[in-house]
């Protein structure tokens, strides 16, 4: 029983950071052509890497790029949460 909070506790680190990272990836690409787009020449290249980019996301949103970013970022963190815990159930069996 002692060791239900240390899984715990690794099962909800796994899942924020598993989370985050789509989320954090997305906004990497995003920002800098969101940047490009205010200087006037580079403004039809920015629109061209961000187009692509709201339109996956609004694959997976039903028409909402915000949604489809939550969406990947949920089945992330359930993923995570999924691979840590049968690493943590490896250690347990081998160890």
């Amino acid at each position: 029983m002692r060791m239900f909070p240390n899984l715990m506790r690794s099962l909800l680190i796994t899942a924020i950071f598993s989370f985050l990272l789509p989320v954090v990836l997305v906004g990497c690409l995003l920002v800098p052509l969101r940047l490009l787009q205010e200087i006037p020449s580079l403004e039809v290249m920015s629109q061209a890497g961000i187009s692509p980019v709201v339109e996956f996301l609004r694959v997976f949103g039903s028409g909402n790029p915000l949604h489809g970013m939550l969406v990947i970022a949920s089945v992330s963190a359930l993923v995570g949460v999924l691979f840590d815990s049968y690493t943590l159930y490896r250690h347990e069996k081998l160890g």
